[in-house]
C-alpha cells in the first residue's frame, strides 16, 4: 500500500473515533458542558489531561527546540513538567475543594468583586488566545504536509473536527476524545523512537540509547552528536559554556508557574468526583507526560544525527541535490525546508555559516515529524505519526476553546451580565461562544500576527505573571483583598506586556533568542520568554502591599479560605484564649 493511502486511512479512522465518542458523549447540561459532571476517574482525568497539555508545542516543536538548543533545550523539561508538581501540591486539591467551574468564577468570589473576576477573564482569553494560535498553525502545517493539501485547507479541516467534538460535547466530550488522543500521540511518539533507538544504540528504550554508543562504529551518540555538529561549525550539543544561569533559571520559572497558571490545565481539576482525585488525577497526568518527556531527548538528538549524517557533514560527503531523498522532496513542498545552490555545484553544503549554508530553511518543527522519514522506517510508522502530530494540535486547541468559551458564557454572561439567565440558555450561550472562539483562533490561524512564533511563550508568561499569584494570594493568604488582587494582576500584565513588546524585534524572530548575543537592554539578561517569573514577583509584591494597606477582607471570605485549606472530614482547632 502507498504511503499516502496509508496516511489517509489511519488519520481518517482516528477522526472517525473523536467524532464518534463526541456523539456518545454529547452535553445535556451546563455540568456536563463545563466540568463533564465532575464525574471523570482520576486515571482517565490524569491521561486527558497529559493530552490537554501535549499540544503541537510539545509532541511536534520541543524535541526540535532541543535538537537545536541541545544542553539549554532543558529548561523546557523542566520547567513544564514542574508546573504539575506545583499544580499537585499547592493548587488543585484547593481549587476542587472550591467547587466552581472556572478560574475567573474562584477569583471573583475568593475576592468578592465582580471587577476582578472580569480581569481574570480578560486574562485568562489573552493566555488562551495567544496560544492557541500556535495550535492552529501547528494543525494547519500538519494537514498540508500529511494531506497533501495546502496551508488554509489543512486549518479549515481541523476547525471543523474540533468544531464538531467541542461544540457537542463539552468537556464531556473533550475528556474522552483526549484520552482517545492522547493514546495516538504517545504512540505515535514512542514507536519511531524505540525503532531509531534499536538501529542505532541496539537499545530498545531510547532514554538508554541516548546515552549508549552507535552500534556501527562505537562512540557514544552525544559524543558523536557534539562532533558532527562542531564540524558544522555550531556549538558543542552538551555545551555549557556562556549559557546564562540567571535567564535559564527565570525561564524555567516562568514555565513553571505558567504551567499551574494555564487555565485550560487547571480546569480540568474540576472535573473529578472528590477532592483527593484531584491531586492524584495530577500526578497520573504528570506520570502520562513522563513517557514523552523523557523520550524527547533521545528524538531530538538522535534525530539531530541522523539528519546532519543525511544531509552530509562536510563537502567531501555533501548529498547531491538531484539526489536528494523523498523526505527531502517532500518537505520542500511545504516550505518548512528550503534549498539554495549558492555554489552552483549541485551538491547541497549544510553549515553554520550563513555566507556558505545551502540549507536556506530549515525548520525546527520538522525535527519529530520528518523523523521517521529520514531514518528509513516503514510507511505505517509514518503514518502514525502524521496522526499523532494532528491530535495534539487537535487536543489542546480543543481544551483552550473550552477555556475561552466558558469565560465568556459563565463567568462574563451569567456571573456580570445576566445572572438569571436560564441553564438551557446558558448551554446554548456556551456553544455559541465555543462557535465564536473557534472562528477567531482559525482567522488568526489563517492571518498569524507578525509575534506568532513566540505566542506559546507569551502565553506562559500572562499566565504566570496574572493567574497564578492570584489563585497562589487567594488560597495562603487570608489578608489578601479585592483590591490586592486586581492591583496585582493589572500590575503583573502590565510588566509583562511592555516588556516583551519592546523587545518584539528580538524576541519574536526567534523564540530560542538566548542562544544569540545578548540584547545589551535585556532586564539583568532576562530574556522576554522567561520575563513572566517576574512579572509573578511584581504582583506578588504589589498585590500584597495594597492588601495590607487597604481594609482587610470580610470575615466570611477569611472564614472561606480556611474551610478550603482544611482536609474534608477535619475541623479547625478551637481558639485557646
Amino acid at each position: 500500500m502507498e504511503q499516502q493511502t496509508l496516511i489517509y486511512i489511519v488519520v481518517g479512522l482516528t477522526f472517525a473515533l473523536y467524532i464518534g465518542i463526541a456523539i456518545y458523549c454529547r452535553a445535556g447540561s451546563t455540568k456536563e458542558f463545563y466540568v463533564a459532571s465532575k464525574g471523570v476517574h482520576p486515571v482517565a482525568n490524569g491521561m486527558a489531561t497529559a493530552a490537554d497539555w501535549m499540544s503541537a508545542a510539545s509532541f511536534i516543536s520541543m524535541a526540535g527546540m532541543i535538537a537545536w538548543m541541545g544542553y539549554e533545550g532543558s529548561v523546557f523539561l523542566m520547567g513544564w513538567t514542574g508546573g504539575f508538581v506545583l499544580l499537585a501540591m499547592l493548587l488543585a486539591p484547593y481549587l476542587r475543594k472550591f467547587g466552581k467551574f472556572t478560574v475567573p468564577e474562584f477569583i471573583g468570589d475568593r475576592y468578592y468583586s465582580k471587577t476582578a473576576r472580569v480581569i481574570a477573564v480578560i486574562c485568562l482569553i489573552l493566555a488562551s488566545l495567544t496560544y492557541v494560535i500556535g495550535q492552529m498553525t501547528g494543525t494547519g502545517v500538519a494537514f498540508s504536509r500529511f494531506l497533501e493539501v495546502d496551508y488554509n485547507t489543512g486549518l479549515t479541516i481541523g476547525m471543523i473536527i474540533v468544531f464538531f467534538y467541542a461544540v457537542m460535547g463539552g468537556m464531556k466530550g473533550i475528556t474522552y476524545t483526549q484520552i482517545a488522543q492522547y493514546c495516538v500521540m504517545i504512540l505515535a511518539y514512542t514507536i519511531p523512537a524505540i525503532f531509531i533507538s534499536l538501529q542505532m544504540t541496539g537499545y530498545a528504550l531510547p532514554q538508554l540509547g541516548l546515552g549508549a554508543a552507535l552500534v556501527d562504529n562505537g562512540t557514544y551518540v552525544l559524543d558523536r552528536l557534539d562532533q558532527v555538529v562542531t564540524e558544522l561549525g555550531f556549538r558543542e550539543y552538551t555545551a555549557t559554556e556562556g549559557v546564562s544561569r540567571l535567564n535559564m533559571t527565570f525561564y524555567t520559572l516562568s514555565l513553571m508557574i505558567g504551567t499551574a497558571g494555564l487555565p485550560h490545565v487547571i480546569i480540568r481539576f474540576f472535573t473529578v468526583p472528590k477532592v483527593r482525585d484531584a491531586r492524584s488525577s495530577a500526578g497520573y497526568a504528570l506520570l502520562f507526560i513522563a513517557i514523552l518527556y523523557t523520550t524527547a531527548p533521545a528524538v531530538a538528538g538522535m534525530a539531530r544525527l541522523n539528519l546532519a549524517d543525511t544531509l552530509g557533514t562536510s563537502p567531501e560527503t555533501a548529498l547531491s541535490y538531484e539526489d536528494r531523498p523523498q523526505w527531502f522532496k517532500n518537505w520542500e513542498q511545504t516550505g518548512l525546508l528550503k534549498f539554495e545552490d549558492k555554489t552552483g555545484d549541485g551538491l547541497i553544503h549544510y553549515s553554520a555559516d550563513e555566507t556558505v549554508n545551502e540549507m536556506v530553511r530549515l525548520d525546527r518543527d520538522i525535527i519529530v515529524l520528518a523523523n521517521p522519514e529520514i531514518a528509513g522506517l516503514p510507511s505505517w510508522i509514518i503514518a502514525l505519526v502524521a496522526a499523532g502530530g494532528l491530535a495534539a494540535a487537535l487536543s489542546t486547541a480543543a481544551g483552550l476553546l473550552l477555556a475561552i468559551s466558558s469565560a465568556i458564557s459563565h463567568d462574563l454572561l451569567k456571573g456580570v451580565f445576566r445572572p438569571n439567565i436560564s441553564e438551557k440558555q446558558e448551554l446554548l450561550a456556551g456553544r455559541i461562544s465555543m462557535a465564536g472562539a473557534i472562528a477567531v483562533a482559525g482567522y488568526l490561524g489563517y492571518n498569524p500576527p507578525d509575534f506568532a512564533a513566540g505566542t506559546v511563550a507569551l502565553a506562559f508568561g500572562i499566565a504566570a505573571a496574572t493567574l497564578f499569584p492570584a489563585l497562589m494570594l487567594g488560597i495562603f493568604y487570608k489578608r489578601a483583598n479585592r483590591e490586592g488582587v486586581i492591583a496585582g494582576m493589572l500590575a503583573g500584565l502590565i510588566v509583562n506586556l511592555l516588556y516583551v513588546f519592546q523587545h518584539m524585534g528580538v524576541f519574536f524572530i526567534d523564540s530560542t533568542s538566548f542562544l544569540g548575543p545578548m540584547p545589551a537592554n535585556w532586564f539583568f539578561g532576562i530574556e522576554p520568554n522567561a520575563f513572566g517569573a517576574v512579572g509573578a514577583i511584581v504582583n506578588f509584591t504589589v498585590a500584597i502591599t495594597v492588601s495590607k494597606l487597604t481594609a482587610p477582607p470580610p470575615q466570611y471570605i477569611q472564614d472561606l479560605v480556611d474551610d478550603v485549606r482544611v482536609p474534608v472530614g477535619a475541623r479547625l482547632a478551637p481558639d485557646v484564649h
